[in-house]
């Protein structure tokens, strides 16, 4: 997402290293480096400016911290900058007590407003709150059955009233239905243009005048870089806008919508898309984003993401495990699937802290890999993936393995020595008996457990703890298509 900007921006840290502290005449150089780099990932031009003359200012007069190297002072000063023009903090998203929240969906097509309409239902849905989709796009052929999919896919209902009909009278009706029914949140899905016209935004228009949204987010592809804030300030001027959702933020966007919407619309960003699937729907956070440009990481959204996914009670299970050196296959296996319900390999490691360097034919071997191994491991009976002992002293259970999973009897042997190495290290990790390293998690045990969470300060994770896993909700029915 923003590795091209990572990397410009490192350069710029490395000509400041050295230095005995920030002077006029050492930060130029870094400086021309950071505007290089602002440009190259499509900021604004007047960001651009703005930003520059704000960092110049502050590192001027930046008083030297004794122990702190100018770059690392540096970093700081660009990190609190960047976080400056993202909007300081999050912006979430309304709710109204004891009514019906009303959320308008505008943006053009192809941006991903219609599957952003259901991401947005199913975080919601995450947070214990009803919603009801309302789909009022009639002009683009399937846009109504593709949001009634949607609808089944999360398990949220969607209203509509067919192509003929009149989206105002789509939208009005949906919202009472919402009300009738004592729904928490109705989402309307609008319908969108190539590009912006008088037919479209007078269209908006009616429907944000009839059903007095609460919310009215502006979907926008990320991927168009400056042209998503001059877009955003286009429908803020004309419609008005409570914030924007930017999509396609895990494609080969270069970042610059994301620095500059803010700035140029004053319309903040308060969600963002870093995927095709469903679930891929993230609040945004300007402390967090900062931290992934500048190639920190993102601890707390990853350790939400593994709060998702993980029952305390499992962890604290697997904790035993570990510690007594029963971390079997089975345990490995069930690990692997979880990695995978958190998104991609690469997407997760890039929020560790100091793992952003790593190339992506580092992260497609370490896929193949994992594949591999899941592989071997669903060829093995469930005696041997309980007792892993049974494998390192029979060959021919290592050769059946192989023959079954398509590698070599070689290949099963690695696995089988790779994974005791790996049980025994682990229970050293969490007893924090390994020299120089006194436990991995503050003591041992799981990272997830209370009072083992990441500590809060501004590198890596400036925003705390993350709040409490919340209790797996139970399946609501639905009912389908109204």
């Amino acid at each position: 997402m923003f590795d091209a900007l990572s990397d410009r921006l490192e350069s710029a840290w490395k000509k400041l290293r050295g230095q005995d502290k920030i002077s006029q005449s050492n930060i130029q150089d870094a400086l021309r480096e950071v505007r290089r780099a602002l440009l190259e990932a499509d900021v604004n031009l007047q960001v651009v400016k703005d930003f520059i003359n704000e960092v110049e200012t502050k590192a001027q007069g930046a008083e030297v911290i004794a122990g702190v190297r100018p770059d690392q002072q540096f970093i700081k000063i660009v990190y609190d900058e960047l976080v400056q023009v993202m909007g300081k903090e999050n912006a979430p998203l309304a709710e109204v007590a004891g009514k019906t929240t009303v959320v308008l969906m505008a943006g053009l097509q192809g941006t991903g407003k219609t599957t952003a309409t259901a991401k947005l239902a199913l975080h919601l849905r995450k947070q214990e709150r009803s919603c009801l989709l309302v789909a009022t796009d009639i002009y683009r052929p399937a846009a109504i059955d593709q949001l009634i999919t949607l609808g089944k896919q999360i398990d949220v209902p969607v209203f509509e009233l067919g192509s003929d009909a009149d989206p105002v009278e789509i939208a009005r009706q949906g919202v009472e239905r919402a009300k009738a029914e004592g729904i928490n949140t109705v989402i309307i899905d609008t319908a969108g243009r190539l590009q912006i016209d008088e037919d479209m935004m007078a269209e908006l228009a009616r429907i944000k005048e009839t059903v007095q949204p609460d919310e009215t987010l502006l979907v926008v592809d990320a991927m168009t870089g400056q042209e998503a804030a001059n877009l955003t300030r286009t429908f803020h001027d004309q419609i008005g806008i409570t914030g924007a959702i930017l999509t396609k933020m895990d494609g080969d966007s270069r970042g610059g919508a994301a620095l500059s919407v803010r700035q140029i619309s004053g319309a903040p960003i308060k969600f963002v898309g870093v995927g095709e699937k469903v679930e891929a729907l993230q609040p945004f956070y300007p402390e967090r984003m900062a931290s992934r440009i500048l190639g920190m990481g993102d601890v707390l959204t990853l350790v939400e993401k593994a709060q998702e996914e993980i029952d305390l009670a499992d962890a604290e299970k697997m904790q035993e495990k570990i510690l007594s050196a029963k971390f079997d296959f089975t345990d490995f296996l069930k690990q692997m699937r979880l990695l995978k319900n958190m998104g991609s390999l690469g997407g997760i490691i890039k929020m560790i802290p100091g793992m952003n360097k790593l190339s992506e034919d580092q992260l497609k071997h370490g896929e193949t890999q994992l594949k591999r191994c899941e592989a071997m491991i669903n060829s093995m009976t469930i005696k041997e993936r309980r007792d892993p002992d049974l494998l390192s002293s029979s060959p021919s259970r290592r050769k059946r393995i192989a023959s079954g999973s398509g590698y070599k009897e070689s290949d099963v042997s690695k696995l089988v020595s790779d994974f005791q190495k790996m049980r025994s290290l682990m229970q050293q990790m969490g007893q924090g008996s390994i020299p120089g390293m006194p436990g991995m998690f503050g003591g041992g045990g799981n990272p997830l457990a209370a009072g083992n969470r990441p500590s809060p300060g501004w590198r890596g994770y400036p925003g705390g703890a993350p709040p409490t896993k919340k209790k797996k909700e139970k399946k609501k029915k639905g009912f389908g298509t109204l």
